[in-house]
């Protein structure tokens, strides 16, 4: 079975949801979570090439709704056929600036059903800016979403930000901070899509069956 030579080949929107009734026909999920504006729909378009696929918005807290992206990836093998569909699930942000606490607690509400509730989440995508020191939100989403029994992958977004010698010494300090492997962490640059592979054969490794 192929296992190390990935791509996604095509992409599209399936749904918006606040509840389970709302919830696609279950396929495999992936999700995305991070803090607003962190980079989570920038990082699904640059994973599938589709600008435009996930909305994106400079103003923190605009993705207010589960949004569900049917994915197709496709081994590159050679010799190869082998095509798998699951699905890229954008959690809304949390730590929402721009938002009534009523807000706060509705979205926090049904992103913590969907995350300890939902089938088929094989794994969750943690989004932490590289630019900042692991921050008390971000531990207490990563301890919460392992208490979940969640499988986490901590992705440090905007690496082209800083120089290689820089992100090299973040990534040593969230590794560190949350007792991570090497295998559980990675750099993305959705502006120069850095990693892109990798990151997606990462992916691959936890949807297979």
């Amino acid at each position: 079975m192929c296992m190390k030579n990935w791509d996604l080949i095509r992409a599209n929107y399936i749904a918006s949801a606040v509840k389970k009734e709302q919830y696609p026909v279950a396929l495999t999920q992936v999700a995305f979570i991070g803090r607003s504006n962190v980079g989570k729909s920038s990082l699904i378009n640059s994973l599938c090439r589709r600008k435009g696929l996930a909305r994106v918005s400079s103003t923190p807290g605009k993705t207010q709704t589960i949004n569900f992206y049917e994915v197709e990836a496709k081994c590159l093998d050679e010799g190869s056929d082998l095509r798998l569909k699951f699905h890229f699930v954008d959690l809304p942000g949390y730590g929402f600036a721009k938002t009534s606490k009523k807000d706060k607690d509705v979205w926090s509400g049904f992103i913590g059903d969907y995350l300890e509730k939902a089938q088929g989440v094989v794994a969750v995508c943690q989004l932490i800016d590289i630019r900042h020191n692991p921050l008390a939100i971000d531990l207490e989403c990563y301890r919460w979403l392992k208490s979940c029994g969640r499988k986490v992958l901590v992705i440090l977004t905007k690496a082209d930000k800083l120089s290689r010698t820089q992100a090299a010494l973040q990534k040593e300090i969230f590794k560190k901070e949350l007792g991570l492997a090497d295998s559980e962490i990675a750099l993305y640059s959705s502006l120069n899509h850095t990693e892109r592979n990798t990151l997606i054969n990462r992916i691959m490794e936890e949807v297979l069956p």
